[in-house]
């Protein structure tokens, strides 16, 4: 196995420098003060630069070839295709296409991070257009190399083996019946009575609420730690994972839910098998079952009447303001699933919230194509906005167009993993309550044989298996909508 072991250790070498990349990246988001943005993005273009070095270091082709022929068992097979599968994605680029994005990427964002509370299309615009033309190039390179289209050869970084003939359909049935079901659930809700809150709620004590919460969902803070940043995401590495979000002083109920979603994900980041850790066959599967966890903690567990029933109290415990009633869990319940048409994706409740991911990824597919120009975005948005949830964002690119921090650096072919997520994420909890009393577990606050189930199938096995052998060994189905719907449909109706 000499050979094996030598990639081994390479690939673990590679994963220690993106340790750094990835703590540099989060201390960017949440720490860094913004004078530092130009320094910063200069050295982590040089260690993203020396990262892709590593990653298309000539001996690795001798390696891999020679590896195929070492005895292996069947983990170590798995784990060879998934080096060789990282290596492939990786040789392909150029290294000066990869420090070019890595640079025009950092500008980008930390630019949009000021541009977007000033409406500034224009100006984004100035950074913007590099990344689509740097996106475009790459995205035409992996084309030509894998006999994909530009699209779905970005989409594959992401999510290995769907491609957009099967999102299209997928996509396609979705939007054929959740707008009508958006209405009716729309029009039932017409006649409840629900408490909204109104108070003043100071972030230290939402704060304080949410690490609680993470407590009650055994987030390990020896390994982990809860921060503020303008775009809530979970990052580091899984031995110590950063998660972020972001506080509004007049609603606490977007900032709470947003810590369940980034606690999902950084419980599986935290569940992936030591034994694997620094190699690709230890990371997350998918982005797609990457939000299947994040989505299963937030829409499956976090917003169920048992889950609901223990933020209640927490609530009351925390705030200080008078809003006993907004605090009951019964008005908690109907707070947390209400369903309203909204500009912003992540604040979307979760019958609309596939309708903004279908918009954006028709929108990126047919940019990466060559369809469409950057130019063409903030009309194409207003009319699928208007189409799809009967708004309007016409000269609103705030709410609009450049609401999101993924096409800033590139990251086209992204959006899909969140609709796919959740619909993983209602066949899972399908699935667990065929052998898991989850409402029991769910309501005693002891939820670990939820967290047992989530491991045993789900974050052992992090990437030995392709994504549709792991839901149909965990669910004995292959990925179906079904599950999604009848889950909407019993929740709201």
């Amino acid at each position: 196995m000499e050979n094996y072991n030598k990639l081994v250790e390479h690939f673990k070498t590679i994963a220690n420098f993106g340790h750094l990349s990835a703590i540099c990246g989060w201390d960017a988001a949440a720490m860094m003060p913004s004078g530092g943005n130009q320094a910063r993005s200069e050295a982590m273009a040089q260690l993203s630069l020396h990262i892709h070095q590593l990653s298309t270091a000539p001996q690795l082709a001798e390696w891999f070839d020679k590896a195929e022929s070492d005895n292996l068992d069947a983990k170590q097979q798995a784990s060879l295709a998934e080096m060789k599968r990282q290596w492939r994605l990786t040789t392909v680029v150029p290294e000066a296409l990869v420090k070019a994005k890595s640079l025009a990427g950092s500008k980008c964002e930390h630019a949009w991070r000021t541009q977007r509370g000033e409406n500034d299309w224009t100006g984004f615009c100035k950074n913007f257009e590099e990344v689509v033309n740097l996106s475009q190039q790459e995205a035409q390179i992996r084309a030509e190399q894998s006999g994909l289209t530009p699209y779905d050869a970005m989409l594959d970084i992401y999510e290995p083996g769907v491609n957009s003939k099967q999102l299209d359909a997928l996509f396609g049935d979705l939007i054929s019946w959740l707008p009508n079901l958006t209405q009716e659930v729309i029009e039932k809700q017409k006649s409840e009575s629900v408490y909204l809150p109104n108070e003043r709620y100071a972030t230290a004590e939402q704060n304080a609420l949410g690490l609680d919460v993470m407590k009650l969902l055994n987030f390990d803070f020896d390994h982990g730690r809860l921060d503020i940043s303008s775009h809530p995401f979970c990052g580091g590495v899984p031995q110590d994972v950063r998660i972020t979000t972001r506080y509004d002083e007049s609603d606490f109920v977007q900032s709470l839910m947003g810590i369940v979603h980034e606690t999902g994900h950084a419980r599986y980041e935290q569940g992936l098998p030591t034994e694997l850790s620094g190699l690709p066959a230890g990371e997350a599967r998918s982005m797609g079952i990457h939000e299947s966890q994040s989505l299963f903690f937030e829409m499956q567990l976090g917003r169920s009447e048992g889950f609901i029933s223990h933020l209640s109290p927490l609530a009351q415990k925390h705030f200080t303001s008078n809003d006993a009633e907004v605090f009951q869990p019964e008005n908690l319940q109907k707070v947390y699933t209400r369903v309203q048409p909204g500009y912003i994706r992540v604040d979307a409740d979760e019958l609309t919230y596939p309708a903004h991911v279908i918009l954006r990824y028709e929108i990126e597919r047919d940019l990466m194509n060559g369809k469409i120009s950057f130019n063409d975005i903030p009309e194409l948005w207003d009319q699928k906005m208007q189409q799809y949830l009967g708004l309007s964002t016409k000269g609103n690119y705030k709410d609009g167009c450049m609401q999101d921090i993924h096409w800033t650096d590139g990251a086209f072919g992204y959006f899909p993993s969140y609709t796919l997520g959740a619909m993983y994420a209602a066949q899972f909890m399908a699935a667990m309550k065929q052998t898991v009393n989850v409402d029991d577990a769910v309501k005693s606050g002891d939820l670990t044989p939820i967290f047992t189930w989530l491991s045993e199938n789900i974050w052992s096995k992090a990437s030995l298996l392709s994504t549709d052998e792991l839901v149909k060994q965990a669910t004995g189905d292959a990925l179906n909508a079904k599950f999604f719907e009848a889950h909407l449909r019993s929740r709201y109706l």
